[in-house]
């Protein structure tokens, strides 16, 4: 059943209690429903002037689940979570501008001449971004978008865990990922048949400087 909004858990139990999970039980699946509307909650997340350029391959079918799992250096969860999403960055997302800010307009976000100077502005400027500048735009973006997908996932009573060890090359090549979408992270979601290995931070004075950097 999907999770309702009164069952899901306040930020401050949610932020504390999240931790990367590599046993799940395989018998639970969440339903597409409700990996639907987690996603969509994720993409609330801000993106560079909203271009939204992550893109999500799901993995839920078993045998999806074991082309991937050499890909992802055989790790058990691949198989074992309810699902695996890819995260992707869109290379040429910029390009649906137009769209986003006419849907912007039409929700009344926007006035119509500001979002066609916006519009008019901004795609040559990302049209002549170099490469790296790019990759570097997506890889933030798409940390951000991934950061709240694995909140929103354990406020439902999920648990996640993010993958950056796998094979980029094979995982385009075996699951015919176009030029313009780059690998960025896979996260495993679903129940945990084991709880997450808790960790410690470092003390909050040790990694925060206030107006200016004692050396």
């Amino acid at each position: 059943m999907p999770t309702t909004a009164a069952q899901t858990a306040d930020y401050r139990t949610v932020v504390r209690e999240r931790h990367s999970v590599r046993h799940y039980d395989p018998t639970v699946k969440i339903p597409e429903s409700e990996l639907k509307e987690m996603l969509e909650e994720a993409t609330l997340a801000p993106s560079s002037s909203n271009t939204q350029t992550w893109r999500f391959l799901i993995i839920t079918d078993d045998e999806a689940k074991k082309r991937l799992h050499p890909i992802a250096n055989n790790q058990q969860q691949v198989l074992e979570a309810s699902a695996t999403i890819v995260v992707l960055g869109d290379l040429e997302g910029y390009k649906e501008m137009p769209r986003i800010f006419g849907d912007a307009v039409r929700a009344g976000y926007m006035p119509e001449d500001f979002a066609k100077q916006y519009a008019e502005r901004s795609l040559p400027l990302y049209a002549s971004m170099p490469p790296e500048r790019m990759s570097n735009l997506v890889h933030f973006d798409g940390g951000l978008v991934s950061m709240q997908f694995m909140l929103t996932a354990k406020s439902r009573g999920y648990d996640t865990v993010p993958m950056g060890g796998f094979n980029h090359e094979k995982l385009v090549e075996e699951f015919a990922i176009p030029s313009n979408l780059v690998p960025l992270l896979l996260i495993a979601v679903g129940k945990a048949a084991t709880p997450g290995r808790l960790t410690t931070r470092l003390p909050i004075d040790d990694i925060t400087f206030w107006n200016k950097i004692e050396k």
